[in-house]
């Protein structure tokens, strides 16, 4: 059984590590209210605990010495998905992904990892810094799917069908198609290699048909999102530091990330390499590509991943590039901008708040009758994929730039 009442903890429970939320962030919330119904959290709960402002509310309290800190109050901050909708509607500039992230952190060092918490940031610390590891635990998964045995356990269903792995092509560089414009470098990542290859097969392509040699930094590992999102900040410096030296080794005039997580946690967290980075469909919208050469004919709706919308702010430039497609039949959802639920490892530690909030996505997903979903984020096409086969639909879910890689 969790105990509710005060954790005895070093510090008295107060802010004071050297990642708790600064008082510069947390003073900028002037507590409006105009989150509050683009939160999924409140908008299944209806409760202020569970609101942006009102967590920002508890952390300035508790940093103040004016709240204990207890497992209720961690509670509320482990039931935020970290999806920065409020970010996007805030008219006072809020960093909230900053602020939740380093008070995950502080919730982390002040109760201990929990033990469902410890079991994800020892896997998270095992694995995803580590390719070869990954490829193997890739391969058993494939053999464990064929024999039917991931079935058995939730999170064995939420898999993709695995079917090889990702690996960049020989001598580390795709040559452009036709005349160079640009040199790019390509963020492979941690997990889309194992359970997307697909999707890096069609990035490349279309960065390779709108003129782009494609480098990949041979000693690039996991950028460290994931670990930063669930307050393992020291293991995100640690892989920063990596990655920084990795992409440091040649020149190139962008890094194009695919996975919207991916982006926007370099963009906020990687000096002076976020500068540099692009999200995928960001950049083939500045870049341009050629008249598709074939019709795809397909009735789409299209799901904004959180850190790709709210993070980057980027949420035209996948829907022209969409609409750009001859024979494609685009329809908006609605609430397409809402959370769909997965979050990183959210889906996994907090199954419950997050079928809540797949709930009223499938609804709104279904409701434009689609023959496609696409995203742009691998967490979203594993909770919208797996929200289908729940249902009973065979509706498929994929990344936006297979669809695009059909017109070439």
């Amino acid at each position: 059984m969790v105990d509710r009442g005060a954790i005895d903890v070093r510090n008295a429970g107060v802010f004071q590590g050297p990642d708790a939320p600064s008082d510069d962030d947390l003073s900028t919330c002037v507590h409006c209210g105009l989150c509050l119904n683009y939160c999924p959290t409140y908008r299944v709960t209806n409760l202020e605990t569970e609101s942006p402002r009102g967590r920002l509310y508890l952390m300035t309290q508790w940093k103040r010495g004016q709240l204990p800190f207890t497992e209720d109050l961690a509670r509320h901050l482990d039931l935020c998905l970290g999806c920065r909708t409020c970010e996007a509607v805030c008219p006072s500039g809020v960093p909230y992904g900053r602020i939740i992230e380093h008070g995950r952190a502080e919730v982390e060092r002040l109760r201990g990892f929990s033990p469902k918490r410890k079991v994800a940031k020892l896997a998270l610390r095992k694995l995803l810094p580590h390719p070869e590891r990954l490829r193997a635990v890739g391969a058993v998964t494939r053999v464990a799917q064929a024999a039917g045995l991931t079935s058995l356990v939730a999170q064995g269903r939420q898999l993709p069908k695995l079917h090889g792995t990702y690996r960049a092509p020989a001598g580390g560089v795709a040559p452009a198609i036709g005349e160079r414009r640009f040199r790019v470098a390509f963020l492979t990542g941690c997990v889309m290699p194992v359970m997307f290859p697909e999707s890096h097969e069609a990035s490349v392509k279309l960065l390779q048909v709108a003129g782009c040699e494609v480098w990949f930094a041979p000693r690039q590992l996991c950028c460290g999102a994931l670990f930063a999102h669930n307050g393992d900040l020291e293991a995100a410096r640690a892989l920063r530091e990596l990655n920084s030296a990795a992409f440091a080794a040649e020149d190139f005039d962008f890094l194009v990330v695919n996975s919207a997580g991916c982006a926007a946690h370099l963009k906020d967290f990687y000096d002076p390499l976020g500068a540099k980075t692009r999200d995928l469909f960001e950049f083939l919208a500045e870049a341009g590509l050629p008249a598709p050469a074939r019709e795809v004919k397909v009735r789409v709706t299209y799901q904004d991943p959180c850190h790709l919308a709210h993070a980057q702010r980027v949420t035209k430039e996948p829907r022209e590039l969409l609409r750009s497609v001859p024979g494609i039949e685009f329809v908006e959802m609605p609430h397409a901008e809402i959370c769909c639920g997965s979050a990183g490892l959210y889906s996994a530690l907090e199954p419950e708040m997050s079928a809540r909030i797949l709930e009223e996505k499938m609804e709104s997903l279904l409701s434009v009758n689609p023959e496609l979903v696409v995203t742009a984020n691998p967490g979203c096409q594993m909770q919208l994929q797996s929200g289908m086969r729940s249902r009973g639909r065979s509706i498929p879910v994929r990344h936006l730039a297979e669809l695009l890689a059909e017109a070439y």
